[in-house]
């Protein structure tokens, strides 16, 4: 597969027609959100962008101030209380020393802050206050960096831009390197912008507006430039995918997710777009793969390198990739190891060393991460390597930071701390969860203390509706399906749909249900048949896809059955009922001696007269149970409190938090084949 001409792609000037600007923030704020409003130009969470203007200080005095970007914000998002603001003149003096440590130079400016609340300030402020012009951007345009990240760059860059351009060797962000850059523009007057070597782009101006312009043109000028220089080349030299087999890589999913997870559990996000494809396709990647990040930002969420998997569809079939992908992941691990322990010092503790990115041969990218939008951003700025190796290779020979100079940038603490910014994780971060009758009053009580808990979760339902209601405020983090849990092609279906998005399952709970009461002399085949079919055959092949796929990942996992308080006590007029929920138990203990070589843990538990929230007791079941007891459908809470040892009623968020105890090996990691009761205390119930 070959994608045609141009070689890097122009960018779309987005500054809109206005009759006046706006003011200073709100300027640097709109010219923020346009740049990252194309990642071509600023990665996520990357670039920076500042303002020189005057305020008022806490006792009313005016104050020469810059606002710069905060550290750990995205400039597509960023809002005004996001920019720090900072006493221009407490900074400038620093220009005078000849060296600053990076713990010295972010305490020199904690001080300078107006406000000590406000976000600490960008690690590039230096670099913003020791250029002289009221507006500064720095980003990392791919069109720019096809020139930052060639062997060649330094002489392609004054071919394109001639004198109106300086280049700055690679240096790590911080004090020395802000020097370079202000020592550079304040010698030239020529200069319109910098480009620093493997890394991005530096304009500066007299407003937001013509900040944002001069980006743009630069971009364009260069992507230009490289078009020019390439017309005719096919990007990475050309090179046909194999035939286009989306189901063979979904086959492969649970191997890589687990391949994936040696420390912490990840989510996968799966890219076959034409130009992931395109790459992994060609005859260059093989040996791209081996060079490294084009930029600095992209580090810490794909790390130096990715987890290449050859793929030889004449060759290789599921069982040898999956192999494949087992071996090479090791390694992956081993290597990475070696990496961290050449270059750290004492003090430093090794991150997680799985791949960030997969690349199978022919078939696609896969992005992993500890929650979707980690994966997502994974995917997405690999996409920005891509579009850096495609221009850099036709033009000259792509070349990227060293392993020291990419682990001085990964381990360092200036770097590390906006990724502590982020919330703590969840006990389920990573982790899928897959809850049948989803849609269901307890369904959604599960869904939702997982999902609070950070799991992914999938929610399947006869009812789609339900489900999509169930799942729709976690975003990307939910998918509902539709599904009868009694079709093994469903079923089968549903789980196919799961891996797709997520990579896997991790939690697998059989909640899906129905219940009928009549005495055993009325009750029909049809409704025994019913009861058997959706509680014990619904069962059976939820837990049977998911065994299927935990072993597939090598992880073991959780499946919980949430049977009913019937499963142990002979329920009154409910022959069919409790006769299925006894089988949904017993073959929960079935599961729990079948799994524990694979670390497959299987618990049941047995709900109560879970009236209020249930879809169930909304039903004739209500009525058909007040007749069995003789009372009225508005007396049957009352009727079943009373009976229970503690005189309570039973929530679906009751169940819930039962549910929650199995799926955790942080509470239950070392019990299978037990059962929980949330009945109240039931003594007919009673484990024995």
């Amino acid at each position: 597969m070959t994608i045609q001409t141009p070689i890097v792609d122009p960018v779309e000037d987005l500054w809109p027609a206005r009759d006046a600007p706006g003011e200073l923030l709100e300027e640097l704020t709109l010219a923020s959100h346009l740049l990252a409003a194309n990642r071509a130009i600023a990665n996520f969470g990357g670039g920076n962008t500042s303002a020189k203007g005057s305020t008022t200080d806490h006792v009313a005095r005016e104050v020469h101030t810059m606002w710069v970007k905060g550290s750990g914000s995205d400039l597509a998002t960023i809002e005004s209380d996001q920019f720090t603001a900072l006493r221009l003149e407490e900074i400038l003096p620093l220009m005078d020393r000849q060296t600053l440590s990076d713990e010295d130079m972010v305490a020199h400016l904690a001080r300078c802050q107006l406000d000590p609340t406000m976000p600490r300030a960008s690690i590039e402020t230096l670099l913003h206050a020791f250029i002289a012009a009221p507006h500064v951007h720095h980003t990392h345009p791919d069109a720019i960096n096809v020139l930052a990240g060639s062997v060649h760059g330094e002489q392609l860059l004054r071919e394109c831009f001639g004198a109106s351009a300086a280049w700055v060797p690679y240096l790590r962000p911080g004090f020395t390197l802000s020097k370079q850059v202000a020592d550079a523009v304040r010698t030239d007057p020529r200069l319109e912008l910098i480009v620093l070597a493997k890394h991005g782009l530096i304009v500066w101006g007299e407003s937001a507006e013509e900040c944002y312009r001069r980006t743009v043109e630069a971009i364009n000028r260069a992507a230009d430039f490289v078009n020019e220089r390439t017309a005719g080349q096919s990007r990475f030299g050309g090179g046909e995918q194999a035939a286009e087999n989306r189901a063979l890589l979904s086959e492969l999913l649970p191997a890589i997710r687990g391949a994936l997870s040696s420390e912490r559990p990840k989510v996968l996000t799966v890219d076959t777009s034409p130009r992931a494809l395109e790459f992994v396709s060609s005859a260059a990647a093989p040996q791209l793969v081996t060079v490294g990040a084009p930029c600095p930002d992209h580090l810490v969420h794909t790390k130096r390198l990715p987890l290449w998997v050859p793929y030889d569809p004449d060759l290789d079939d599921v069982r040898t990739l999956r192999e494949r992908i087992a071996e090479r992941a090791e390694r992956y691990r081993s290597d990475y190891r070696a990496y961290f322990e050449q270059h750290a010092a004492a003090e430093q503790t090794p991150a997680d060393p799985d791949a960030r990115i997969v690349l199978v041969q022919g078939l696609g990218l896969v992005a992993a991460g500890t929650s979707t939008k980690a994966a997502i951003t994974s995917r997405d700025l690999y996409h920005r390597a891509i579009e850096v190796m495609a221009g850099a290779q036709a033009l000259d020979e792509f070349v990227s930071l060293d392993a020291a100079e990419s682990f001085a940038i990964e381990y360092w603490p200036l770097e590390l701390y906006k990724l502590a910014q982020a919330p703590p994780a969840g006990e389920f971060q990573g982790k899928v969860a897959l809850v049948t009758g989803g849609g269901g009053g307890i369904g959604r009580a599960i869904i939702d203390e997982l999902a609070g808990a950070d799991a992914c979760v999938v929610a399947l339902d006869l009812d789609e509706e339900s489900a999509r209601e169930a799942v729709e405020k976690y975003g990307d983090r939910g998918l509902a399906v539709g599904a009868d849990v009694t079709s093994e092609a469903a079923i089968a279906d549903a789980f196919g749909a799961t891996v797709r998005c997520f990579g896997g399952v991790d939690i697998v709970v059989a909640n899906a249900g129905i219940a009928s009461s009549a005495a055993i002399e009325d009750t029909t085949l049809d409704e025994w048949n019913r009861n058997f079919s959706i509680l014990g055959t619904g069962c059976f092949l939820a837990a049977r896809e998911a065994f299927r796929l935990l072993k597939e990942q090598g992880r073991g996992g959780a499946v919980i059955v949430v049977a009913s308080k019937n499963a142990l006590a002979a329920g009154k007029n409910a022959a069919a009922y409790s006769a299925a929920k006894a089988a949904e138990l017993h073959l929960a203990r079935c599961l729990a001696e079948e799994g524990g070589a694979d670390g497959i843990r299987v618990n049941t538990v047995n709900p109560d007269a879970v009236l209020q929230g249930s879809k169930i007791w909304d039903s004739s079941w209500r009525r058909q149970r007040a007749a069995a007891y003789d009372v009225s459908p508005d007396d049957l809470d009352e009727l079943y409190r009373q009976r229970n040892a503690l005189k309570v009623s039973i929530y679906p968020s009751d169940i819930a938090q039962a549910v929650i105890h199995f799926a955790s090996e942080r509470r239950s990691g070392k019990s299978t084949g037990n059962l929980l009761n949330v009945d109240g205390g039931v003594a007919a119930a009673y484990a024995r």
